[in-house]
């Protein structure tokens, strides 16, 4: 984000104004003066402005390429988490908007915001995850009308309706569910009678990952995605 924008974000002053007075009072950033208004800072940057401190503290927001493997924790004994790859907040206070089972990959939000981690996870919302699959059993025809109507699982209620899509070679598909059960997209695949073997989250509501995010790397929300954490949380775009 550039600096100028961030600090009009955390004090009364218009950006016109303050591009005039960075050319003689900087920011500090990081320990390092800033006259730039366009110097692109990141989410965790500590930033002074006018003897007053702005950063270190802010709302953090990452999207992270889960490699398989990795478990979604704070700390693991046996295994390497996310936070061993997506450095915590010098408070520690990053957390995963839900989660991703060890042997899944794709997919995961990363932030410190209470409020926007709710919006996406609370069971009213009903916000879409789409998951692309493949199953060591050809996936049968049937399962599409099935998951449309809710498949029962195992559980008290059967799951909410869902979108399958068999691609072209039967053994792999695009599943889009509305809700996050135990294992959820696994115990369906096994009642459909096509058990998974590989795993991949590709979106969760208006949040997409895209080829160019290697496996393993992440990287801070684009403006346009910070956008659309107001949208979630209830702010108008």
């Amino acid at each position: 984000m550039r600096l100028d924008k961030w600090i009009t974000t955390q004090v009364f002053i218009s950006r016109k104004d303050l591009k005039k007075k960075l050319r003689t009072t900087p920011a500090i950033v990081n320990g390092v003066p800033v006259h730039d208004p366009g110097f692109q800072i990141q989410q965790t940057d500590e930033i002074i402005f006018e003897g007053k401190r702005l950063g270190g503290s802010q709302e953090v927001y990452y999207l992270f390429h889960k490699p398989k493997g990795v478990v979604c924790a704070t700390t693991d004994n046996v295994s390497d988490t996310v936070f061993s790859i997506v450095p915590q907040t010098p408070k520690k206070d990053l957390f995963t908007i839900g989660r991703l089972d060890k042997d899944t990959e794709g997919l995961l939000l990363i932030t410190n915001d209470g409020s926007f981690s709710h919006a996406m996870l609370s069971p009213k919302r009903h916000v879409a995850k789409t998951y692309y699959l493949k199953t060591k059993k050809e996936i049968p025809a049937e399962a599409v009308e099935q998951f449309s109507k809710g498949v029962d699982i195992g559980d008290e209620k059967d799951t909410l309706p869902a979108k399958l899509e068999i691609l072209e070679d039967g053994h792999s598909a695009l599943l889009t569910i509305t809700e996050g059960r135990f294992h959820q997209v696994k115990r369906m695949m096994e009642k459909a009678g096509a058990p998974l073997f590989y795993l991949k989250r590709i979106s969760m509501g208006d949040f997409v990952l895209e080829d160019e995010l290697p496996i393993g790397e992440y990287r801070t929300l684009r403006e346009d995605e910070l956008e659309l954490v107001k949208k979630y949380k209830g702010d108008t775009l």
